[in-house]
């Protein structure tokens, strides 16, 4: 199996020590950034993973998690200070996947480190992308996606999905017309205990999985909303023509 790479942004250089230490123990490539613009110039198609904190001067992390969206769906980790949900609402808005906030242990950076690894390898493939099976996709509504892998196109174009977005897009096109609760999604997708707090961060990944699938995300026809239920995927309508 090749090394996997991590880059670990952070201006302290305690913290970026420690991390690279705990890492490369468990045979991981890593790369260090202690600015964004450093850690923008260092991003590239190998990195599998970035750990990335919120609060450094300069270019902040959210700022820098927005500009790495813009050219990969690598899985994002974010650390902060901060525990609040509605500062893990704002790192997810900007694009990341998970959170983690300081003082963290050993055993819980490592979980969530190997969870978004698996996750990013397994279900988009990065190793195997040429080994895609077609027989083993679905298509409606101008929708085509792939079951085995993370790869998604939209009336014939690919779109980078984030790995929630494409496990949750997976979910509701394997189950058309069900209607899934916030509770059915989180808890299929986040493999988590579902709490009352986490419709929001179910919303924020609703939201944006809609800016890339549908025509018009304020009119969505496929990711439909049943109000007081939950979510689900019509297939319904003339687009199935254009799958």
């Amino acid at each position: 199996m090749d090394v996997q790479t991590i880059l670990i942004v952070d201006d302290d250089a305690d913290i970026r020590e420690g991390l690279r230490i705990l890492l490369s123990g468990e045979h991981y490539m890593i790369l260090e950034a202690d600015s964004g613009a450093q850690a923008l110039a260092r991003m590239s198609d190998t990195v599998d993973l970035v750990i990335l904190d919120i609060m450094m001067p300069g270019m902040s992390g959210l700022h820098v998690c927005e500009e790495i969206r813009k050219r990969s769906a690598v899985p994002i980790l974010f650390l902060t200070a901060k525990a609040q949900e509605s500062d893990k609402l704002v790192g997810l808005v900007a694009g990341g996947d998970d959170y983690l906030a300081k003082p963290f242990s050993y055993a819980e950076l490592m979980g969530r480190v190997k969870a978004l690894l698996r996750r990013y390898c397994v279900y988009r493939g990065k190793a195997q992308a040429g080994a895609l099976s077609r027989d083993n996709m679905l298509s409606a509504r101008g929708i085509k996606i792939s079951l085995d892998y993370n790869q998604v196109w939209v009336r014939g174009k690919e779109v980078e999905l984030t790995d929630l977005e494409y496990k949750i897009l997976r979910l509701l096109m394997q189950n058309p017309q069900r209607i899934f609760s916030t509770q059915n999604i989180y808890e299929s997708v986040w493999g988590e205990p579902y709490f009352y707090i986490s419709n929001g961060t179910v919303m924020v990944h609703i939201r944006k999985l809609r800016v890339k699938i549908e025509a018009d995300p304020q009119n969505p026809r496929c990711l439909k909303t049943v109000w007081g239920k939950g979510y689900r995927f019509e297939i319904n309508g003339t687009e199935d023509a254009q799958a």
